[in-house]
């Protein structure tokens, strides 16, 4: 856990000490076998031919770690996994980045990764969700898609031969991100899990955790299924046409930027400060902590603004020891 950097007085500091300690008490206990630290030997079976990965180096005839982690093994293999390492992409992981440039039939994307990364315009889905060839008229478009700073949500797809990531956006809950806030937190804290797309419902909010760092709260939206946009899509056509010659281009506008609710809007921030908090704290940032964080401050009557003041996060820190006790007492 990283050190917080608040402003508390002595009684929140004496608070948040203890709940401090009943953490790593319960988090030695659960990890005892498998945590390690620099120069701790780790201890393996040499009749087995063991492989020494990530993380182990041998010295004196013993494997010993190189970094903090978590020792790992698969089959003969043993590593190391890092508890605070920067983001390592993988094929198939859920990220958010933001356009820096519209280059020749591809997109780049600042992912928080080493390298920018590449969005190919024949990996993106196109607005009519027609499949097809793309043609110079649809790399004259480009910029009609996406454009510099617009936030986006890929799937990595692979990584190509200099290094960099190649992403791909086929499917309709991938695209174009607007209406919300984007943060940014360390990518250990965001771990994989299957679903990283969630609709908040009680909020009317969607929430994204991306495996890069980057979260994304938004106002919710429908995710339209492309068989019935495929069968809709002429009609539409049509009836849209036939309504644009009729307005003035102020109707087009206000279409364009829909409302958000003022409700809305302050759910957006509510959650955005939560993840803030739990950034701060640095405990892992999952859409049940989120949850719980935001309800949390509701029942308590907390403003918005003060979610990030120093005695939330100290009685932040009290429940998530509370809750983690009483678990470890459940099992």
């Amino acid at each position: 856990m990283r050190e917080v950097q608040l402003s508390l007085n002595q009684t929140q500091k004496l608070r948040v000490k203890k709940a401090l300690e009943q953490l790593e008490s319960l988090s030695s206990k659960i990890n005892s076998n498998a945590s390690v630290t620099v120069a701790d030997t780790i201890s393996v079976n040499y009749e087995d031919g063991v492989l020494k990965g990530h993380g182990t180096s041998e010295l004196d005839g013993e494997v010993v770690a190189t970094v903090c982690g978590i020792v790992e093994r698969v089959n003969k293999l043993v590593y190391v996994r890092a508890l605070r390492a920067r983001y390592k992409p993988e094929i198939g992981d859920i990220i958010v980045g933001r356009i820096i440039e519209v280059a020749p039939k591809r997109w780049r994307l600042e992912i928080n990764f080493s390298q920018d990364a590449v969005l190919m315009l024949s990996s993106m889905n196109l607005p009519d969700g027609i499949q097809r060839r793309r043609t110079a008229v649809d790399e004259l478009n480009m910029r009609s898609i996406f454009e510099e700073n617009d936030v986006v949500c890929a799937e990595v797809r692979g990584f190509q031969h200099d290094g960099s990531l190649h992403l791909q956006a086929r499917s309709q809950k991938y695209g174009k991100l607007q209406r919300g806030q984007l943060l940014k937190i360390p990518p250990y804290l965001v771990k994989r899990r299957k679903q990283h797309f969630h609709h908040l419902e009680q909020y009317g909010i969607d929430l994204i955790l991306g495996c890069n760092g980057f979260i994304w709260i938004g106002e919710h939206v429908e995710a339209k299924d492309d068989m019935l946009e495929d069968e809709t899509n002429k009609s539409e056509q049509l009836s849209t046409n036939a309504n644009r010659s009729g307005m003035c281009l102020e109707e087009q506008e206000q279409n364009y930027k829909s409302y958000t609710p003022l409700e809305i809007r302050q759910n957006i921030c509510r959650t955005a400060n939560a993840v803030r908090v739990l950034s701060t704290l640095g405990f892992n940032v999952t859409m049940e902590v989120i949850v719980e964080t935001v309800n949390l401050s509701i029942s308590m009557n907390v403003d918005i603004h003060e979610m990030l003041g120093a005695e939330f996060c100290v009685v932040v820190v009290e429940r998530e020891a509370e809750r983690q006790s009483f678990m470890g007492k459940k099992k």
